[in-house]
């Protein structure tokens, strides 16, 4: 068979991704990571650099072939606490989105991170406000099938994960995804905060000119071998980018 010409070729997509750990330390980041790395070549739509410091998070030149965010389509964080930003660090990465059109996804305990940044919680769509119910069979109910990072799941579904309750998050700014089973969850826990029993999985939601994909899925390593959040993740980073349509 004939080599498409040049051309005719896509032209990857590139991806930096942050685990830059300052809190919790998950030992499923390097895997997480990975596994975008492995699937950007699997579909030949993206590069992924890999960093564990945030150095590349900006829009100043930086020196010996580092690239700065003018070099990327899109950012992933899977980290936790208050990252060593500074204020164009800040201001470069809400405009990378917000002006630029470009993509942000956060993993897991990336709403456990940047707390005394405000807008960066604004940007992601919320922050942790503890797990009631730990590592545990998570009840999940998939509310909207009709964006393409969901439209291969069933209506309902349970996985063994650590599943966030946020604070700072409203359904007004947002497009929920997938949320807990609210009816099969122990509301008595003393750690349940929400009182309306909306306990958000995944959501998504439009910043400015950029997208922004977000997921409390991925506490464990094995949850980025399922094949269904596989392909959440894989239809994230092409919904991020403008690869697929879906609004917020």
């Amino acid at each position: 068979m004939a080599t498409l010409p040049a051309s005719a070729q896509v032209k990857r997509k590139k991806i930096l991704a942050i685990g830059e750990v300052k809190g919790y330390q998950h030992d499923s980041v390097s895997h997480a990571l990975a596994s975008f790395e492995r699937w950007g070549k699997e579909t030949g739509l993206w590069d992924t650099y890999i960093r564990t410091d945030s150095q590349l998070l900006t829009k100043k030149k930086l020196e010996g072939n580092a690239k700065n965010l003018d070099y990327f389509d899109a950012v992933i964080f899977y980290t936790t606490g208050e990252l060593p930003l500074d204020d164009e660090q800040k201001a470069s990465l809400l405009s990378f989105v917000r002006e630029d059109g470009k993509g942000f996804i956060g993993v897991h305990s990336a709403a456990d991170t940047l707390y005394k940044w405000p807008e960066y919680g604004e940007m992601l769509g919320g922050y942790f406000d503890e797990h009631p119910w730990g590592t545990f069979q998570a009840p999940i109910i998939v509310e909207d099938r009709n964006h393409p990072t969901t439209a291969h799941l069933p209506k309902e579904m349970v996985i063994q994960d650590e599943i966030y309750q946020f604070k700072d998050y409203s359904r007004e700014k947002l497009r929920v995804l997938m949320r807990l089973d609210d009816k099969k969850l122990d509301l008595k826990n003393p750690s349940v905060h929400r009182k309306d029993g909306d306990f958000a999985v995944t959501w998504v939601k439009n910043y400015g000119k950029g997208r922004v994909f977000y997921s409390t899925l991925g506490h464990r390593e094995e949850t980025y071998d399922m094949p269904e959040i596989k392909k959440m993740y894989i239809e994230a980073v092409k919904w991020v980018l403008g690869m697929t349509e879906g609004s917020k």
